[in-house]
């Protein structure tokens, strides 16, 4: 069971990079080009949005594959 969790744990930061990527370059930028009132948005998933998906998923699988989360009794 824990070598699934720490094979999930690479798939969790592959997901988070791959959501702040798909945040920014397929919502974000179109934003940005657009410009006007479509700029709130793009500053939002920018600025806020891709960091915190980003970390918060690549620091779960991190913890994931540094076995943070074994049920091993310390």
């Amino acid at each position: 069971m824990n070598a699934l969790k720490k094979i999930l744990g690479i798939v969790w930061i592959g997901l988070g990079l791959f959501a702040g990527y798909y945040l920014i370059i397929s919502q974000a930028l179109p934003l940005w080009k657009t410009g006007g009132n479509d700029l709130v948005p793009a500053i939002i998933y920018t600025f806020i949005l891709a960091p915190l998906i980003t970390l918060g998923m690549s620091i779960f699988g991190y913890y994931a594959v540094t076995g943070e989360f074994n049920n091993e009794i310390k």
